[in-house]
């Protein structure tokens, strides 16, 4: 799977909030499916959805421990994700930066 490819699956399946919310749940550490279902308002076989469609988007991984499949993030996926954000965080920190600089100097002008 290509960079672009791998782009698109993680922002796709962090697109729908019930993703965001597994994920924000597996920073604390990994779980189980019925753990994960807990806190969310759908039936077991959707969070197992919800889960395959992260676990194909690379952002989780399922392990194996007896009869159980606990679910862990996978920080790769999520660096991918935060690097390619941060190219364009960092354009518009240098846009905002320089806007600043133009109102600041526009304000020193007109106290003189």
């Amino acid at each position: 799977m290509n960079e672009d490819t791998k782009l698109d699956a993680a922002f796709s399946a962090l697109a729908h909030p019930a993703r965001r919310a597994i994920l924000a749940r597996l920073a604390q550490g990994a779980a189980t499916v019925n753990v994960l279902a807990e806190p969310l308002d759908m039936s077991l076989p959707a969070v197992s959805k919800h889960i395959r469609v992260l676990e194909n988007a690379g952002l989780i991984s399922r392990g194996k421990d007896a009869q159980f499949r606990p679910c862990t993030l996978n920080a790769q996926t999520l660096e991918t994700v935060a690097n390619w954000t941060d190219q364009y965080r960092y354009i518009w920190e240098a846009r905002f930066d320089a806007m600043d600089n133009i109102l600041g100097s526009m304000k020193g002008n007109k106290d003189e």
